[in-house]
């Protein structure tokens, strides 16, 4: 049933996005659709208006970084239709230097979403009503889900409770916790073992 659904909707986008849509595939209950990065507003507003669909939930949207290819970037919208309980992938390939149309105007919920793709991969949003950092702080450098984001040499902001005040530092990779007691919990960890060992020698002296 539900994949019967599913062939009906491919059908139909296939036929009122002939231009727009450039491959379909129904996979794990879900219809993915690639379309150019151009389209993207016309087929989500398609999508959520037009009676057939009713995609009228974002769920999310979630980035994709490929440095080796011409089109580094991918983004893929997800959207839910709770009238006819299906669900929709649209991916957009693209460019690093291009700027992708916000949705904002056809979702609200896009507004985080958006900042926080824009925080975490570099992809810019046009006419965002407020695009900045999210996740990270407003001084953070780089994007940490690109692949080529080294993983130390950042500085890391904290609250310092001696200075009272928000510092930005080196950051710090504990190794504290890589030393493991592997002794039996019913026997106790090793420290522990030495404390009663010299409170009995206490006792007996």
């Amino acid at each position: 049933m539900l994949i019967d659904e599913l062939n009906k909707l491919e059908k139909i986008l296939n036929s009122e996005l002939t231009s727009k849509i450039t491959s379909s595939k129904i996979e794990n209950e879900e219809l993915k659709i690639e379309v150019e990065s151009d389209e993207l507003t016309n087929v989500i507003k398609f999508l959520k208006s037009d009676d057939r669909c009713k995609f009228r939930q974002l769920i999310d949207i979630a980035g994709l970084d490929k440095p080796s290819d011409v089109k580094r970037f991918s983004l893929i919208y997800l959207l839910l239709s709770h009238e006819f309980n299906l669900r929709v992938k649209i991916l957009i390939n693209f460019e690093t230097d291009k700027k992708i149309s916000s949705i904002t105007k056809l979702f609200s919920s896009a507004n985080w979403m958006e900042r926080e793709v824009f925080d975490m991969y570099g992809i810019r949003f046009k006419d965002h009503p407020d695009l900045r950092r999210i996740l990270t702080d407003y001084n953070f450098k780089g994007h940490p889900l690109r692949k080529d984001f080294p993983l130390t040499g950042f500085n890391e902001v904290r609250y310092s409770e001696k200075d009272k005040k928000v510092i930005y530092e080196p950051v710090k990779l504990e190794q504290n916790y890589r030393d493991f007691d592997f002794s039996s919990p019913w026997e106790g960890t090793q420290y522990i073992k030495e404390i009663n060992k010299e409170n009995k020698n206490d006792k007996k002296n």
